[in-house]
């Protein structure tokens, strides 16, 4: 019963990119291979923006921007106070790990927060659950448009090869199916809505197929020989770091804001935890394969690292 408990083992999502991230490693995907894949996660995350386009009510986009008290400080914590703090930690990364890999922490920094795990560890904490829902689908609209731009700005020499090309291609895979998606969610919304659970396993999917994508290019490029034993250690103590970091600041920030308890909860989770679901398939796009994977290394661990900790503290929490 216990082992049930552990988010490890009781999120599907988890289990994929473990899975994915060891089918890299074991038999990564090389050559015209490669490319076949690569074009198959990028009509996977295209299907999967329509979809989403489709299933974001427009009723919850405005709901979000007339809430601008509760919503603004959010934006400006999750795309301001979070990808400054991704900034500081790939400084402190920069002499220790490889040079992408530090890049990530930014990386990390400018992507929005969950959708589902946020609004879950909301409910769990007895937390403004409607808020939640619709904070973190403004949020996931937001970052479309703000990740990518911002990580140019802040990421230097590196993110500053983002160009033409790449922000074609964020038109193109992202923002296009999302918009189509807005258009005719009128005449489709109650077909996706009932298809939720076959959606789920097609954000799992599309989220894998990107990831495999990205670490095939990373081992491919010698992802194993770069990293001892001492580097992994250090990369998982800085992305422990920056978690403990938002999450205190979160809460001090909705404190500071004089915010009622459930919505501290919510700003809390909404605030501190970061989406693979947008920062996956973004990678693929803006990153050759080749450096895609140390890219979102600090990503997964974050991801993962969240997770762990995001039940005990809903629980904590729920008990006043």
């Amino acid at each position: 019963m216990l082992l049930r408990r552990l988010p490890l083992l009781n999120d599907p999502m988890i289990g994929v990119l473990l899975a994915m991230t060891t089918l890299a490693f074991v038999l990564p995907a090389t050559g015209a291979g490669r490319e076949i894949v690569r074009h198959l996660s990028n009509a996977g995350i295209f299907v999967l923006f329509l979809v989403n386009g489709m299933r974001i009510r427009r009723s919850e986009i405005m709901r979000g921007i007339a809430n601008w008290r509760f919503f603004a400080p959010l934006m400006l914590f999750v795309f301001g106070g979070m990808a400054l703090a991704g900034l500081g930690l790939a400084t402190l990364a920069a002499g220790a790990l490889p040079p992408l890999v530090a890049l990530g922490f930014v990386y990390l920094g400018c992507l929005p927060s969950t959708i589902q795990s946020a609004t879950s560890y909301t409910s769990l904490a007895q937390g403004n659950v409607a808020l939640a829902v619709v904070g973190a689908a403004l949020i996931n609209i937001a970052g479309v448009f703000v990740s990518a731009p911002l990580f140019a700005l802040l990421g230097g020499g590196e993110a500053g090869a983002i160009g033409t090309e790449a922000v074609i291609r964020i038109g193109l895979i992202l923002v296009l199916p999302f918009m189509i998606g807005q258009v005719v969610q009128d005449r489709v919304i109650e077909r996706v809505a009932a298809q939720r659970a076959r959606i789920a396993w097609l954000d799992r999917a599309v989220i894998g197929l990107a990831v495999y994508v990205a670490f095939s290019g990373a081992v491919a490029q010698g992802l194993g020989s770069q990293f001892a034993p001492a580097d992994w250690a250090v990369l998982v103590a800085l992305v422990l770091a920056l978690l403990a970091l938002a999450l205190g600041a979160a809460w001090g920030m909705s404190g500071l804001l004089g915010l009622p308890r459930a919505d501290r909860i919510t700003f809390l989770f909404a605030g501190s935890q970061k989406s693979v679901a947008i920062g996956a398939p973004l990678a693929a796009i803006l990153f050759p394969a080749s450096a895609a994977g140390f890219v979102i290394a600090p990503l997964l661990l974050y991801h993962l690292a969240q997770l762990v900790l995001a039940a005990p503290l809903a629980v904590r929490l729920a008990r006043g």
